[in-house]
């Protein structure tokens, strides 16, 4: 976590914020587990940010894909 570029802890927290993003997502794309995420998320926010945003997410069956019914991060072929 500690080798992350700054466009990517950018990236990082805007996918956090999305409500369709799930934690596996952001681990497949950076690494990064949910605890992790949460650490960052704490490290970079002001705390009243990271307040709102811990509230937000608890218990959203969106930020976990096993619970999450979107299609999104599947790859479909059209033709």
């Amino acid at each position: 976590m500690d080798n992350l570029q700054p466009i990517a802890i950018d990236r990082i927290i805007e996918m956090a914020w999305e409500d369709r993003t799930s934690f596996e997502a952001i681990q497949y794309q950076f690494g990064l587990s949910e605890k992790e995420v949460i650490e960052l998320m704490r490290k970079e926010m002001k705390q009243s940010s990271f307040r709102m945003w811990r509230k937000r997410v608890s218990g959203r069956k969106t930020k976990h894909a096993a619970t999450n019914p979107s299609y999104r991060f599947r790859a479909h072929c059209h033709k």
